[in-house]
């Protein structure tokens, strides 16, 4: 039987309950981490008391938990995804990411210097032989070395000139690291060698991250290729420069799919099979065929239109908790900009207007440059929800410099409904910030942001 890996979204306030659970729960799991080496004698070192050697002791316990939550929070997971969503479990394993590495960094400084200490050598010296001596050690600097070339990538000013596709190999080494620095933990660090509870505890935690990862983001992905046989359909260029992509499939209906949602896709032809993308569903999905619509903003991207039709695809997903399933109101407004518009107009596919007045707000430079515009004002017609389309070049906060539009002004119960925000990074940060303003609910603000220049979603 296949693995489902999709997972529903949980509601609003069910939700949060779980993003809170997963969060906190990585320091759960290093607080016991702690009291694990406080238990096995931590704070003692060669038979006396030394409360500096066990702070860097304990820097690396909690980096160590950290890591292993990168590799967790990546492994996408049901669990993980449906009460984070994919962006916020990108973002929590951001932020764990680079706490972790600045540990490790402070945890190998702290060992490095006390150990020079005692062996009565220079830190020179020391260092030296952490690299030259036993072979765990020399793989745990290896992995210090890794985890720093990930951490300066992950700075703004370095990723945001480099292509998705070169900043995503390099923090594929994240795994190689982790799996550097594992012996060292096992071999060297007394409160796991000794064996007993803590010895367990550790393994479950790597067996439960790494079993997630290769779970998750490779059986399941291999199980599902051979089982729906999922193959393009057909390539339709459409009169804004954008292109739709059509894929039938076996079964698709497994997949659990909802509007709204974004999944990734590996076509598998000579040029493309090393690249996966997320792209949201621009249609509803159903139980044999999806849809994608794509603006080219780059390469990759732009060169998805001369796709064959039969070209197998790999798909990972789904993704994403922007759906209508994370409703808190009633009432909501869809707004969107550019190709922000593909899951905004597969979840107007599906709403009812008789649950509550839905509003659709559709921001562009031109009715021409709008990708699938026609469509939106069909459904929106066909399923009693009101349109406002707001063209021109963007002047201050969301709106158009020659159409200017306040939320308030169009959808006057806006504080009320559920408010879904889909574009580009800065432009949503403006209209949440508005919605905000205008007395909207955290909770009652959805949002998928292009995190990426060239990719898409």
């Amino acid at each position: 039987m296949t693995p489902h890996v999709g997972a529903r979204p949980l509601g609003g306030a069910a939700r949060g309950w779980w993003a809170d659970g997963i969060q906190g729960g990585v320091y759960v799991v290093a607080a016991i981490g702690l009291a694990f080496f406080l238990a096995d004698g931590g704070l003692q070192t060669f038979a006396t008391i030394d409360y500096v050697y066990a702070v860097g002791r304990a820097f690396g316990i909690v980096a160590a938990v950290f890591m292993l939550a990168q590799v967790l929070l990546i492994s996408r997971a049901p669990f993980i995804e449906r009460g984070l969503g994919h962006d916020g479990a990108a973002a929590l394993h951001s932020r764990t990411g680079k706490a972790a590495i600045l540990m490790m960094v402070t945890h190998a400084g702290i060992i490095s210097v006390m150990s020079a200490y005692y062996a009565d050598v220079s830190l020179f010296t020391q260092t030296a032989d952490f690299f030259t001596g036993r072979w765990f050690l020399t793989m745990a600097q290896l992995a210090l070395g890794v985890f720093a070339i990930i951490f300066v990538t992950s700075l703004v000013m370095v990723r945001s000139r480099w292509r998705y596709e070169n900043w995503h190999a390099v923090h594929l080494l994240t795994y190689f690291g982790i799996a550097l620095a594992i012996p060292h933990q096992f071999l060297e660090g007394s409160t796991f060698r000794d064996g007993g509870a803590a010895w367990w505890f550790w393994i479950s935690l790597y067996v439960i991250a790494w079993g997630s990862l290769l779970m998750f983001r490779v059986a399941a992905p291999l199980a599902r290729f051979a089982r729906h046989d999922v193959r393009v359909s057909g390539v339709e260029a459409l009169p804004d420069g954008s292109t739709s992509i059509t894929m039938s499939g076996r079964g698709l209906g497994a997949f659990g799919a909802l509007p709204g949602q974004f999944l990734l896709w590996r076509f598998l032809d000579r040029d493309r099979w090393r690249n996966a993308h997320p792209f949201s569903l621009s249609s509803a999905p159903t139980a044999r065929s999806w849809r994608i619509t794509v603006k080219p903003s780059g390469d990759d991207t732009a060169a998805l239109a001369t796709l064959a039709v039969g070209t197998r695809v790999m798909v990972e997903g789904p993704f994403g908790i922007f759906t209508e399933a994370s409703r808190t109101r009633r009432g909501m407004v869809l707004i969107a900009s550019g190709i922000g518009i593909t899951p905004i107009r597969a979840m107007l596919e599906q709403a009812d207007s008789g649950h509550g007045p839905v509003d659709v707000i559709v921001r562009a430079h031109s009715a021409a440059r709008a990708p699938l515009l026609a469509e939106v004002e069909a459904l929106a017609h066909a399923n009693g929800a009101a349109l406002h389309v707001v063209l021109g070049a963007r002047g201050e906060g969301w709106s158009s410099r020659d159409q200017p539009e306040t939320l308030i002004g169009l959808v006057p119960d806006v504080a009320d409904r559920d408010v879904y925000i889909c574009g580009p990074g800065p432009w949503a940060d403006a209209v949440e910030h508005e919605a905000r303003a205008a007395g909207v609910g955290r909770d009652s603000i959805h949002r998928e942001t292009f995190a990426w220049s060239g990719e898409q979603r």
